[in-house]
């Protein structure tokens, strides 16, 4: 079933902002560490920015600066606040995430992705 709905990426102008979303189901109860990748076209998929549990946050050196990784839990959902878009952050989004769920406890459950394009 699904456990994490993306929303957010879109089209952006070099030095514009988006914000990424990163939702789980119903059926989730709790988001414990949560991690955002992106795969840019022709290239591997990359770890971008990690928060745990406890809101440690971490950021691969290429978005250090722009990129803020957050969550709220009533809402369970997680966010990916990107500023000063560069045409090199062009990828598509992934959200992956340790999860909590009644009886069990699922570990790296991925997003479906979403796309980001910065182009002017």
């Amino acid at each position: 079933q699904v456990q994490l709905v993306e929303s957010g990426g879109g089209l952006v102008q070099p030095g514009g902002s988006l914000r990424l979303s990163c939702a789980a189901s119903a059926s989730i109860f709790s988001i414990n560490d949560m991690r955002w990748y992106r795969q840019p076209p022709g290239k591997q998929r990359e770890l971008v920015a990690t928060i745990t549990s406890g809101g440690s946050t971490s950021y691969a050196d290429s978005v250090k600066g722009r990129f803020t990784v957050s969550t709220d839990a009533a809402k369970k959902t997680a966010y990916l606040q990107m500023n000063s878009l560069k045409p090199e952050d062009t990828a598509v989004y992934y959200c992956n995430a340790d999860l909590g769920a009644p009886g069990t406890y699922v570990t790296g459950a991925w997003g479906q992705g979403t796309q980001v394009t910065v182009s002017s």
